[in-house]
């Protein structure tokens, strides 16, 4: 499962938590749960919780970054930015007039594109007269434009936590709001699900880029794991940066955005959990009647590319003058997987906090890493993803001995049973954390959804715990054995190197002299 945030669960309010720990079973949950599928085919979910009046809501939509369309990626993450710019009736002055200066904007952007694009032909002036065209259709577009009117509706109202987020399987979209504001809820959710308007995109665009740029061109690690995903998988798209490519980010447009959110922003491909002081007889009706209106449309085909099975060992060596690094991961299948809760246990028993033997053997007894940790279900977890460990060392150390010490705690794994100890505590730890991923109305309505979604039934959340309870010290040797071989291993480390010197002017200058005279006398 994904990783949690430790710190945040700490600080979760005693009284929720109390709460939780008296209704945790499924039995008292399925009486506060109610879930209805609409004739759209949206499905909706209503947890009735008392304790406060606010709720908060989590609407996923069951498309990611591995949905983007061959030549577009970053597409789905671009949606993140745009959720928040309004719908046709929030964030402008005067959508009908709008509506026309958008589609010149699309005219402009489609003519611009077109000759930025050839190979062969391009002429420079008409590329500059185009996009000063171009610049001018956007111009006149954003005079409609009332910035921030969607998010501002929401804070005055109360709304806090208002965000959105982009994962390789999915997009989802929260916030917590007081109850009384249920109905305006409804009313904006279903406004930016059933009518967005694509404005300010290109704007949105340079953002997105920039972005890249920060956690990835400028961070030798993000540089790094985006080789390294490049080179673990050959076929399967996360093999693509969720942010996309510079490339293509610097040329998708507003016209093929719409074209991704009418494919997969289909209400049959929505989930939307809603927990805390709602009743359900009366906040279902109201949901209901909002996005009951949002039109239908088929729920996409699943994916059909499969990433072949990796047959040799592969690594990345980036050397540059940067903090060293090592990661390796090795392919594991998808969730449904049986062994499933055998991947949990491996994660915990190896890497879950100071007492696992991760920690306890890099950082603590060899004191050779600043910090060692592995994680199941990388970068994704609807498809076939990877278990990667990885290890920071401290100066004087290098990757290879992260890599060496890494490969003996593996090694264990698959030779020697772990503890009933080791075991017992995994299995405690698994139940905390259900509890505090469920103590705050916001991580209730994410699970509801999540499960809901991957599985069909949210109550898979809890017979999840049946499975958990079932692992035993074979399973964790045989997973072990199966997936930690030198075949199914992909590495990738930053070695340290130090800067190069520039060389002098009067060097650099006779290099190519040398060059052209040794030219010349051939």
């Amino acid at each position: 499962m994904r990783i949690k945030n430790r710190i945040a669960a700490v600080a979760l309010c005693a009284i929720a938590f109390s709460w939780v720990a008296k209704a945790q079973d499924l039995a008292s949950f399925e009486k506060r749960t109610t879930v209805k599928v609409l004739p759209n085919g949206m499905t909706l979910i209503v947890c009735e919780r008392p304790e406060a009046p606010v709720f908060s809501f989590y609407t996923l939509v069951d498309a990611g970054s591995a949905d983007d369309p061959q030549g577009a990626s970053g597409i789905a993450h671009m949606f993140e930015h745009m959720a928040f710019k309004g719908s046709t009736e929030i964030g402008t002055t005067n959508y009908p007039a709008e509506k026309i200066a958008l589609a010149k904007v699309e005219i402009a952007y489609a003519a611009y594109d077109a000759e930025y694009r050839k190979r062969v032909g391009q002429s420079a002036a008409k590329l500059v007269e185009l996009h000063k065209v171009f610049e001018e259709a956007q111009a006149a577009a954003q005079k409609y434009v009332i910035p921030n009117q969607f998010s501002e509706i929401a804070e005055q109202n109360g709304a806090v936590g208002v965000n959105a987020s982009t994962e390789e399987d999915s997009t989802q979209y929260f916030w917590s709001m007081p109850s009384n504001r249920l109905e305006l809820w409804a009313y904006l959710e279903s406004q930016r699900i059933g009518h967005p308007v694509e404005r300010e995109f290109y704007k949105e665009r340079n953002v997105v880029q920039e972005e890249r740029r920060m956690r990835v061109d400028s961070a030798p690690i993000g540089r790094m794991v985006e080789q390294f995903l490049a080179t673990a998988y050959v076929a399967h798209p996360y093999r693509r940066p969720g942010v996309g490519w510079e490339s293509e980010i610097s040329q998708v447009s507003a016209t093929e955005a719409t074209a991704f959110h009418e494919k997969y922003y289909v209400p049959s491909n929505i989930v939307i959990a809603v927990a805390g002081d709602v009743k359900a007889t009366e906040a279902m009706p109201v949901l209901e009647r909002y996005f009951s209106k949002i039109p239908p449309g088929p729920k996409p085909e699943p994916m059909t590319t499969v990433e072949p099975p990796q047959v040799a060992e592969k690594s990345v060596i980036i050397r540059e003058a940067t903090q060293p690094f090592y990661i390796e991961g090795y392919h594991r299948p998808d969730y449904r997987d049986p062994d499933d809760a055998v991947y949990d246990a491996i994660t915990d028993i190896f890497s879950n906090g100071r007492t696992a033997r991760l920690y306890r053997s890099l950082v603590r007894d060899q004191s050779i890493a600043a910090e060692a940790q592995g994680f199941s279900g990388f970068p994704g977890q609807k498809y076939p993803g990877l278990f990667a460990v990885y290890a920071v060392p401290l100066p004087g150390h290098t990757p290879e001995q992260m890599r060496t010490a890494i490969h003996k705690e593996l090694d264990r794994l698959k030779s020697e049973d772990v503890s009933d100890e080791e075991l017992a505590r995994f299995k405690t730890r698994a139940r905390a954390d259900l509890l505090r991923g469920l103590a705050d109305n916001q991580g209730l309505a994410h699970q509801l959804a999540e499960y809901q979604t991957r599985y069909g039934d949210w109550r898979e959340l809890f017979r999840q715990l049946n499975r958990i309870n079932a692992v035993n010290k074979a399973d964790v040797r045989r997973v072990a054995n199966k997936i930690f071989t030198d075949s199914n291993r992909t590495s990738a480390q930053i070695d340290f190197a130090p800067p190069q010197r520039k060389a002098p002017a009067s060097s650099m200058l006779t290099a190519p002299q040398s060059q052209q005279n040794a030219g010349g006398a051939k």
